[in-house]
């Protein structure tokens, strides 16, 4: 596997690594398992200082940060900026709520004075994405690093160059040797490191077929697991829902980050008494967006991350049109060499057709026409994805009343998706499971460990064992 990074505007190729050497491997395992044995047994308030430390390189150093992103596979400088101060915000919110969240919890109970007390797994394996190279990489690294998880990754071989600056950032915030390291490692390799006995944990953010093969090998070695593997995620927008605001979410919700978002809109899927005019206004929308330069400021649609994304992109609209989907709008072609893809409209997708319930990761709307809610909550959920989705309504309660009835792992109403540090993100049936961010995706990897203690043992006819009926 060729770790490289070429600009996906210029096509230039700026930079190729070395793959990681089994010893490097075996070094990067050791000291992350060593860590683990020290961390251990230390208090969560030793580690906050450096996820402190590290929020404020992020915020210091944004501009450079981000255009590593940009770079590296493409996306809109002003973009990039974002992601860049979310991670700080990320490693924020862990330092400041880690202690509170992992305190001990205590239990009553007969059997004595009981409490659940929250102890580091072990080392973990993370495999990332390239669509948000830093982002994905905090999303696990904030909370592990306060449990007291060493990490040892593998990045998306289109952004080696954001794995690099992303483990220097860490190591320049003053965590310690081994607490992450990132791995530039085949797809062999990552299974014979998830094979080690030091590995405890692997967590995923890729598509269906990575899922399945990560998960093949950690179920048969027993890791514990979270997978985060994209969706087909709804737009519904409700027979009473107010157009105004539709028709000025619609357009972002679509074409953020070219399209490239595990959580963007894909199908947009509208009762009818406002099809008509939410396609004229898509199109309108779609037509006056800027493809060019993602360092420009006017650019709003950048390249696709690479060629190899954008042709596979291009086969599957093929394919749709095929089986008999009409290209409703394609964007006026663009005087550039960059992988920009046209963004386009898809409507008339019938259930036999190849593009449906399938994701497009790129800036490709697929809008669907049904009667009236009912119908698009069946069409929402006539999918083998749950990740995430968008509902508009005329009111926040009606709205939720439709949300509450989709089977996906988040909905937001009358409102474009949000990702926050204090917000659990993901998914479920083919869209993964487990939980990141939150207060619930620091308990991925922990051990709740049960003590129960007394001053003597129970006296009673069972010989100190409290059993609550006879056996």
């Amino acid at each position: 596997m060729a770790y490289q990074t070429t600009n996906p505007y210029t096509n230039e190729v700026v930079k190729t690594y070395e793959n990681a050497t089994p010893e490097y491997v075996e070094e990067s395992l050791a000291k992350g398992q060593a860590l683990y044995k020290k961390w251990r047994n230390d208090p969560v308030a030793s580690r906050v200082p450096v996820l402190r430390k590290l929020a404020k390189i992020f915020r210091d150093e944004t501009d450079s940060l981000a255009e590593v992103l940009t770079t590296d596979m493409g996306k809109l400088f002003t973009e990039a900026q974002g992601e860049v101060i979310l991670c700080a915000e990320i490693a924020e919110y862990y330092a400041d709520h880690a202690e509170e969240f992992l305190a001990p919890r205590a239990i009553d109970s007969i059997a004595g004075d009981a409490q659940l007390e929250n102890h580091p797994l072990g080392v973990l394996m993370a495999v990332e994405p390239w669509n948000f190279p830093y982002y994905q990489m905090m999303r696990i690294f904030a909370p592990n690093y306060a449990v007291g998880n060493p990490i040892v990754f593998k990045h998306a071989a289109i952004t080696p160059t954001s794995a690099v600056v992303f483990e220097d950032a860490v190591r320049r915030a003053g965590a310690p040797d081994g607490a992450l390291t990132n791995l530039f490692v085949s797809y062999d390799q990552v299974s014979d490191i998830i094979a080690d006995k030091r590995i405890q944990g692997v967590a995923l953010t890729g598509s269906e077929r990575g899922g399945v093969a990560v998960n093949e090998v950690a179920g048969k070695y027993l890791k514990k697991t979270t997978m985060e593997l994209g969706g087909t995620d709804a737009f519904i927008v409700a027979e009473d829902a107010n157009m105004a605001d539709v028709n000025a979410i619609a357009p972002r919700a679509r074409l953020y980050n070219a399209g490239q978002v595990c959580t963007s809109s894909k199908r947009f899927i509208v009762t009818a008494n406002h099809y008509d005019e939410f396609l004229e206004s898509l199109k309108a929308a779609f037509a006056s967006v800027k493809l060019g330069d993602p360092m420009d400021p006017e650019t709003t649609v950048a390249p696709m991350n690479s060629k190899k994304a954008k042709e596979k992109l291009q086969k599957q609209v093929d394919a749709a049109l095929d089986g008999g989907a009409t290209a409703y709008f394609v964007h006026d072609p663009v005087d550039s060499d960059g992988q920009f893809f046209l963004p386009t409209i898809l409507t008339d997708i019938t259930k036999d057709n190849p593009a449906y319930g399938k994701e497009m990761f790129g800036p490709v709307a697929q809008v669907y026409k049904v009667a009236n809610d009912e119908e698009a909550i069946a069409l929402a959920n006539d999918s083998d994805y749950g990740l995430g989705g968008i509902v508009f309504a005329g009111s926040a309660e009606s709205g939720a009343a439709i949300a509450s009835r989709i089977e996906t792992g988040m909905v937001f109403v009358n409102t474009f998706f949000s990702s926050l540090p204090e917000l659990e993100f993901g998914g479920v049936k083919k869209s993964g499971f487990g939980r990141e961010l939150g207060q619930s995706g620091i308990f991925s990897f922990v051990n709740q460990e049960l003590v129960v203690k007394r001053d003597h043992p129970n006296d009673d006819e069972n010989g100190g064992l409290v059993l609550p009926h006879k056996f």
